[in-house]
């Protein structure tokens, strides 16, 4: 049954990527490459402001290992291909698409460097090497994505049409696919402890404040970049989560997530009201 709504849970996030595709175009994705300050913002933000967090967080608060392993994966796991749904009316699309599309591409860089450095630290066995996290990637994220695109090229009315109704159909199963994951194994959620959620929801925090510092002086940007560096990638986290042993650690990215969205719902709310 885990291995059902696991694989799931991996096909519902491949929709949300085809439903993205449908809206992207290639001026989108290249957005930020021709903005090289706000790249490197963005990357200082997802690659090493929020990974330091998890690091002394784990150092400092003395977790149990399960929540450990749960902070390396989130340390890893840069970048949101949520993000254009969250972020509807406050992000620029353009932004939005290029930060989903950059950081993906260089997680099949990342991941694996950052697996290598904090792996032995956090006493985990996950090990990638780049040419697996690339093919992973390429089925699970930029082929959909290509796909998407393509579609909408080539049948526009279409693709503006069925784009929010199957980004929402996705997200009713992503969703319904994670509390049966936390049903399934509610054990693992009392193992965290109310500690592992508090640390949980701080680092959420200490992570929507670096992306709100770094966005920029375009308030659009500073919530999309914070948005990006609290929720994180899903589809990195489910793959990083797969290479570890039982599913404890994709139950405790389950909770991180939730949290996540809990948090950063005020933060959204004042955002709309500041912009």
């Amino acid at each position: 049954m885990t291995e059902i709504l696991l694989l799931t849970l991996k096909i519902s996030v491949g929709a949300v990527i085809f439903a993205i595709g449908l809206g992207a175009r290639l001026s989108h994705l290249t957005y930020l490459w021709r903005r090289p300050a706000l790249l490197l913002r963005a990357l200082i933000a997802m690659y090493l402001g929020v990974p330091l967090v998890a690091i002394i967080m784990v150092k400092v608060l003395h977790l149990p290992p399960g929540v450990e392993v749960g902070f390396l994966v989130l340390a890893v796991s840069a970048g949101a291909p949520l993000l254009p749904r969250k972020l509807v009316g406050i992000g620029r699309d353009e932004f939005v698409f290029s930060l989903v599309f950059t950081s993906t591409l260089l997680a099949i860089f990342t991941v694996p460097a950052w697996l290598a450095v904090l792996g032995p630290q956090f006493g985990s066995p996950a090990h990638l090497a780049p040419k697996q996290v690339s093919l992973i990637f390429a089925k699970s994220f930029f082929l959909p994505l290509l796909a998407g695109m393509v579609m909408g090229r080539l049948f526009p009315g279409l693709a503006a049409r069925s784009r929010a109704r199957l980004m929402g159909l996705s997200l009713i199963l992503l969703a319904a696919c994670a509390l049966l994951l936390l049903v399934l194994h509610w054990r693992v959620i009392a193992q965290v402890h109310w500690q592992g959620i508090l640390a949980l929801a701080v680092f959420t925090l200490c992570a929507l404040a670096i992306g709100h510092g770094l966005g920029g002086p375009a308030p659009e940007d500073r919530t999309a970049l914070a948005i990006a560096c609290a929720t994180r990638h899903i589809g990195i986290a489910a793959l990083v989560a797969a290479s570890l042993p039982g599913p404890k650690t994709a139950v405790i990215i389950v909770v991180y997530i939730l949290t996540a969205g809990l948090i950063a719902i005020p933060y959204l709310r004042w955002r709309r009201l500041a912009q």
